[in-house]
């Protein structure tokens, strides 16, 4: 039997890729993962077998990849940021999990990467500093009434709210709803960083208002970040005090 492993490759670039995550796939003989993340690691595939598929092919990709490892060839699946984040590190060990143990190849952990969020809140400064909440706004796996209620209680809580997949082209509405749930619960100058592709070429960023922000480009390359009631902004940076203030004077 091979071995297969779930590789975060982090969120583009290759220089915010883990050592370790780059030294799993530069060892396996298989490489698995979405065309797109694929083509970000072109340069470290040399001549191993890859298994590239289209977006909404995520079943089949990661059956494909482990026979591959159960026919004894060490394999790598590969996903964006953290493999574990809306990634394929689940789907990947119920596949391996349903074999029969006899059968069943070796499981070779999950290799953590930098995940959108983190990459995404880097390039707006602090807005992570406190207690946050991360929610998808894709209805493709989880049904919409499930992800509105997840934002009324984000809103309610005052978590900083960061939004994964907030619109596509079928997909326009959804970024409305969660922005009149938003003001419901805060208020209207509240900041809203929006980054797109994080640490790819192209990479943008704007900061805006709870009030204003989906006026601007947001599309499936784009991160979200609302922030809470202490969030604030200053020379272009977008900022969340942990609390420190509290304890020392002068903050």
């Amino acid at each position: 039997m091979g071995k297969i492993t779930v590789v975060g490759i982090g969120p583009g670039s290759l220089l915010d890729m883990t050592p370790r995550a780059r030294q799993a796939i530069e060892s396996a003989e298989v490489i698995a993962g979405y065309n797109t993340y694929i083509k970000l690691i072109e340069e470290l595939l040399g001549d191993r077998k890859v298994i590239g598929t289209a977006m909404m092919q995520e079943i089949d990709r990661c059956k494909m990849a482990v026979a591959e490892a159960a026919e004894g060839h060490d394999t790598v699946v590969v996903s964006s940021g953290d493999a574990g984040v809306y990634g394929m590190a689940g789907l990947v060990l119920e596949l391996v999990l349903q074999q029969p143990e006899d059968k069943r190849p070796e499981f070779g952990g999950v290799i953590a990467g930098v995940s959108a969020v983190n990459a995404a809140a880097s390039v707006l400064g602090a807005p992570l500093m406190h207690d946050f909440a991360v929610i998808s706004l894709s209805d493709l796996l989880t049904p919409w009434e499930t992800i509105e209620k997840r934002i009324e209680m984000a809103a309610q809580g005052d978590f900083v709210t960061a939004l994964y997949n907030p619109k596509s082209k079928k997909r326009v509405e959804n970024i409305e709803r969660v922005r009149e749930i938003m003001l419901q619960h805060r208020k209207a100058d509240t900041p809203v960083g929006i980054v797109t592709a994080a640490s790819r070429e192209g990479e943008g960023k704007i900061i805006s208002t709870l009030e204003d922000f989906t006026k601007q480009e947001i599309n499936m390359f784009s991160l979200v970040i609302i922030g809470n009631s202490m969030t604030y902004v200053k020379d272009g940076y977008m900022i969340t005090p942990r609390g420190y203030g509290n304890k020392e004077p002068g903050l």
